[in-house]
């Protein structure tokens, strides 16, 4: 879509306010297509996340009703939070259809008196944080066919790469040599070789500070199986790594000042003879040994490999890690948040401040050391699950196990990762969300 400042087109949309206000945040657009000249849309609510949905509205409604041109008067609405919304409409997952969905909206031309040159820095941001949104809801909506481990890997190359990102790509026997046990045992069912993907955006001389992403490219479960039904959409529990991908292509197309390492491991979860099993005790890059009780509990092997590697050879001034780690998160906090376990205060409500910025949600967790206690093993140092009561949470305590001397924070993705139906303005599949999160903690520093 092109965006244009003061060239007026044939139909205008004026803005009226209701001074009342209303708690709904959902706006729905009526545009006549006989009609010449004027729209006027009410506005109940212009917080920026109102902003965000009402002109995500308006531009699915003019998309529908095939209209190609329209000019906005800006006002004082927070601009930003206007060309979001309207930028939201332009993404449509139509990798995989014969038929491409066409959009006709072509353009839209913001009136206003106010200082064009900040204007089109406002835009220009709000793009650039955007590509890597829908960056990320690609990334989760490719089917596992096509997105494995080293296509995972080599689609990081081709988009940072060419932001000044240097991607580097170690295979299993470097893999190996670094001892990431746990994260080779869940690799093991697979014939796709596991990748541990490590990316680095360097525009400042600050120590490094570091996002790690859960990269399971496919999850059957392994010998603790899914149900079929559960295992339609588990090429997307990658989600974690899309995020943290997708937000490294906004820091650095956004040239932040900043120094950010990004690590992924990535793997699918299968089952074949070579498959590790429930009843294994396997070793980790840490030297502790873990009990397996539930092969399904898996992506925390991997980030334990993931986190150790990060905190200790990165070295990095604090931690986030992104994963869509347990459905237990999904029953205590739904679609509408993220939950965080965390070892730093003070972390975790700069995280949550940004994403509230962002019109995001990343709900602190009770964190307590008595959650950790759950995952104690008998025959082990520890074992991989802690039971189904307070589930998110003794997980993200398992993870805390591999963090070494590092603030952290751990985000649970699992609810908002994927829509069953569209939302606001997220679509039918992957949502991208904790890209904008993470860009606004990072800009905020």
């Amino acid at each position: 879509m092109n965006y244009l400042f003061n060239e007026k087109k044939d139909v205008e949309l004026i803005l009226s306010y209701n001074e009342e206000g209303s708690k709904d945040a959902e706006f729905f657009v009526e545009l006549s297509r006989d009609l010449k000249g004027k729209i006027y849309m009410n506005l109940e609510r212009t917080d920026d996340e109102a902003l965000r949905r009402a002109f995500f509205a308006l531009a699915s409604k003019a998309n529908e009703l095939k209209v190609e041109s329209l000019s906005l008067e800006l006002g004082q609405l927070n601009p930003k939070a206007v060309f979001e919304g309207l930028r939201q409409s332009e993404y449509f997952f139509d990798h995989y259809l014969s038929e491409k969905k066409k959009r006709y909206l072509k353009e839209v031309s913001f009136l206003t008196d106010r200082n064009e040159e900040e204007l089109k820095e406002a835009f220009e941001e709000v793009n650039k944080v955007l590509d890597g949104v829908f960056l990320a809801r690609d990334l989760t909506n490719y089917a596992a066919i096509d997105l494995y481990p080293s296509t995972l890997a080599e689609k990081a190359k081709e988009e940072l790469e060419p932001l000044g990102v240097k991607v580097d790509i170690y295979g299993q026997d470097e893999i190996e040599k670094l001892g990431m046990e746990a994260f080779l045992a869940v690799s093991y069912g697979s014939d796709k070789e596991p990748k541990l993907i490590v990316m680095t955006y360097k525009n400042s001389d600050k120590e490094p500070l570091a996002l790690v992403g859960k990269g399971l490219t496919y999850d059957s479960g392994g010998y603790s199986i899914k149900p079929a039904e559960g295992m339609v959409t588990m090429h997307g529990d990658m989600a974690g790594a899309a995020s943290v991908i997708g937000a490294i292509k906004a820091i650095a197309a956004a040239k932040l000042d900043t120094h950010v390492v990004g690590v992924v491991a990535a793997t699918e979860n299968l089952i074949d003879g070579s498959a590790y099993k429930t009843g294994d005790i396997i070793g980790s890059m840490s030297g502790k040994s873990i009990e397996v009780v539930n092969t399904d509990a898996e992506g925390r092997l991997t980030l334990a490999d993931a986190l150790y590697y990060t905190s200790t050879v990165i070295k990095p001034r604090y931690i986030i890690d992104a994963a869509t780690l347990t459905g237990a998160m999904v029953v205590a906090l739904g679609n509408l948040s993220a939950g965080a376990v965390y070892n730093d205060e003070d972390l975790v409500k700069e995280l949550s401040k940004a994403s509230s910025k962002m019109g995001e949600s990343v709900w602190a967790m009770p964190s307590f050391d008595e959650y950790g206690e759950m995952n104690k093993s008998h025959f082990a140092d520890i074992k991989n699950s802690g039971g189904r009561l307070g589930g998110g949470i003794s997980a993200g305590m398992f993870l805390k196990e591999f963090v070494v001397d590092t603030p952290w924070v751990h985000v649970d993705i699992a609810g908002v990762s994927y829509e069953d139906s569209p939302r606001a303005y997220y679509p039918k599949g992957a949502t991208g969300y904790l890209v904008k999160s993470l860009y606004q903690l990072v800009k905020d520093e």
